[in-house]
């Protein structure tokens, strides 16, 4: 009683917190819990007019992924590409925090963090296009380049070894301006009495960042790459899809799991086997975390999810 009673206490002093937050409940239940029915469709040749109640054939979708000759590569590319993703934008997310923090002009602040944020809001379509216009061959701008400085132009488009740089660039470019809001808001919330006491004792800036700010920046670094692990298993289906398109020659570095459905869901037309793996993508997801959290506890207390 006395706990019902607190926790009623707790929701009326901060309503307009959980008001805020009600939406992203309400999505999270609808698309999130109410739809976890479904994924016994993994298990049935599934018939449009029979629905859930379609006959039960065990693991013969998970067979038909398994047993193709795509399911290692896009397993592999959707997990080296995403943690590569996630070093490379969290290294330069922490690094753009540090450096606006660190900046004394507040004009230059302003506007440096409306560019950094600018390529958040662009839809990966005109992304697509962008990188065409730099990357086609022979009109594209670095090809161009390359052309006037006697050079022969690089078919970046047909050569796949290029695309883990080029995908890791766009990522960064994209997205690092975003996630350095968090940190900063992080770095901000560090006591000023800290590195007041540090510049006392003689610590230049070079040695605050060091001794204070990044080792009060962990915990937020390590419980951010946290849930970044937990979607390792997915990948960018936005950017995948319209930077590599039907590219075929790109498609061993490039196609990943959630490309991958889609495509064989178009082919087939068979939502089972299309579950199936998504079924896969979520268990494999699911034992990532928490095994990631099990090791962050023991080596990182402080950054552990649960």
């Amino acid at each position: 009683m006395k706990n019902r009673d607190n926790a009623l206490q707790e929701l009326w002093k901060n309503k307009f917190l959980y008001l805020l937050a009600l939406p992203a409940v309400v999505y999270t239940f609808i698309y999130g819990y109410l739809t976890l029915p479904y994924m016994v469709i993994a298990f049935e040749r599934f018939n449009f007019r029979t629905g859930l109640r379609s006959p039960f054939i065990g693991l013969d979708n998970f067979k038909f992924f398994f047993s193709s000759t795509w399911a290692w590569t896009v397993t592999r590319n959707t997990i080296l590409l995403n943690f590569l993703f996630i070093i490379a934008g969290s290294v330069m997310a922490v690094f753009l925090a540090i450096l606006i923090n660190e900046g004394r002009v507040k004009r230059f602040i302003k506007v440096s963090q409306s560019l950094m944020l600018f390529p958040y809001f662009i839809s990966w379509v005109i992304v697509s296009y962008i990188l065409q216009s730099i990357l086609e061959n022979p009109g594209g701008l670095i090809n161009r380049y390359m052309t006037a400085a006697g050079k022969e132009p690089i078919p970046f488009y047909s050569m796949a070894n290029y695309w883990y740089v080029i995908l890791i660039i766009l990522t960064i470019w994209k997205n690092a301006g975003y996630s350095s809001i968090i940190y900063l808001a992080a770095i901000t919330g560090i006591d000023e009495g800290i590195y007041e006491a540090a510049y006392i004792d003689g610590a230049g800036r070079w040695g605050r960042i060091r001794y204070i700010t990044l080792p009060l920046l962990m915990p937020t670094v390590v419980l951010l790459t946290l849930m970044n692990i937990g979607r390792i298993f997915y990948g960018d289906f936005g950017m995948f899809y319209a930077v590599i398109r039907e590219n075929g020659q790109l498609m061993p570095v490039t196609e990943v799991i959630d490309t991958y459905v889609f495509r064989t869901f178009r082919i087939t037309g068979d939502p089972g086997v299309s579950m199936a793996i998504g079924f896969y993508q979520s268990v494999v997801g699911f034992i990532l975390v928490c095994g990631s959290n099990w090791l962050t506890k023991r080596l990182f207390p402080e950054g552990a999810l649960f």
